[in-house]
């Protein structure tokens, strides 16, 4: 998903949850801020770079591929924007022990991770929220690729069709993809950007969607294709059904977040809440357009009556540099870092119990917190002795 989703729908999403306007814009930046907070920000502000939920385009160039390379890059995206939907079940009949827990990675919508995902986030304030609906929202866009570099995951041929629906009847047309990083997807052409081929198991060209470019982000795109973890037999997904799951998915959660539900479980929609918005939602997300900010806050004003700012990726930056050693965790930043982190090592204890270690180790956070993250300990020492 892009920005018009994680800030201004989720904002839009937050508020119709029951929070407040100050409450919803914190949520939907903490949400967003899950695509911007790099390394490479984290050096800016001399944050913990373990705390990393993305990773520049720059960074990736310069990724390593080695183990220790590959376990770094699966954490962040495996954690954040390719939740695995089960690390027990494998959709591959006859494979290697290998390539089976990597197919265990796959991402998808309502698995256990999901549920502990949101879980984890209650009680810890409206930074954790905004990320949990991060990576809830990512689980519907980016169904079927995993977070972890793998050609026999993530690769897809040119059997790629964009499915159209005009007067009631639908059209299908097949999708180009070029591999220009200068130019800008062309929706009236059905011409889109997408990383080159490598044939490379563990290149970063093969993380994520990256081989079908930006067009599965877009909340428009219906489509069906090849996948390679699917011995190339077609697949169909419809973006704007699944986006609507997501949208009412978010609100269910944060409804439970919030304490006006006591339990979350997989697979609950809060449909009833969108009622009067549901045909004004779905010509939102139906609308063929590479970006859909303006629409959607446009929505989410005339929900709440107050203006929603667009986003800055500094606005809470000279809060955490000023702020003493001991008061850091307390900003903004701080509080999203340490929820970013529970998030992380959380999700990499998971994969790690599961019998992979393609994520590396982690230590279970419910039992011990997080001591033996080496480079987050100064953040850690006002929060444990809060305790």
């Amino acid at each position: 998903m892009q920005m018009d989703f994680h800030y201004y729908a989720t904002y839009a999403a937050a508020y119709l949850a029951g929070y407040s306007h100050e409450e919803s814009m914190l949520i939907c930046y903490s949400a967003q801020f899950v695509d911007e907070c790099s390394k490479t920000y984290l050096k800016s502000i001399k944050g913990p770079l373990s705390a990393a939920t993305t990773q520049l385009q720059e960074e990736m160039a310069d990724a390593r591929t080695d183990l220790s390379g590959i376990q770094d890059i699966t954490r962040i995206w495996a954690s954040f924007h390719f939740l695995p939907r089960d690390l027990y079940r494998n959709p591959k009949r006859r494979c290697s022990r290998a390539y089976r827990r990597k197919y265990r990675l796959i991402c998808g919508p309502n698995g256990e991770l999901a549920a502990e995902t949101v879980r984890l986030a209650r009680g810890k304030g409206l930074e954790a929220a905004g990320i949990a609906m991060h990576v809830i929202a990512d689980t519907w866009a980016h169904q079927y690729f995993a977070g972890t570099p793998s050609v026999v995951i993530n690769n897809v041929n040119e059997y790629f069709y964009e499915i159209i629906c005009r007067d009631g009847k639908k059209e299908e047309h097949r999708i180009r993809f070029n591999h220009n990083p200068a130019t800008v997807d062309n929706i009236e052409k059905m011409e889109y950007t997408c990383t080159v081929f490598q044939n490379s198991e563990n290149s970063v060209m093969n993380l994520g969607h990256g081989r079908a470019g930006h067009f599965p982000d877009y909340s428009f795109a219906r489509y069906r294709y090849m996948p390679a973890w699917a011995d190339f037999n077609e697949v169909v997904k419809d973006n704007p059904e699944d986006y609507i799951l997501a949208f009412t998915q978010m609100m269910y959660a944060l409804k439970y977040l919030k304490g006006d539900i006591e339990e979350f479980d997989v697979e609950k929609y809060d449909m009833d809440s969108i009622g009067p918005y549901r045909d004004e939602i779905f010509g939102i997300l139906c609308k063929r357009q590479t970006d859909a900010c303006v629409e959607w806050k446009a929505f989410g004003e005339k929900l709440s009556g107050y203006q929603v700012g667009d986003f800055d990726i500094n606005k809470y930056k000279d809060e955490y540099l000023t702020a003493d050693e001991d008061s850091k965790s307390k900003t903004v930043l701080g509080r999203f870092i340490l929820a970013a982190m529970s998030q992380k090592s959380m999700v990499t204890n998971r994969i790690y119990k599961s019998g992979n270690r393609a994520a590396g180790y982690s230590i279970d956070i419910g039992e011990k917190g997080f001591r033996g993250i080496k480079d987050y300990a100064r953040l850690l020492q006002e929060k444990e002795s809060d305790r």
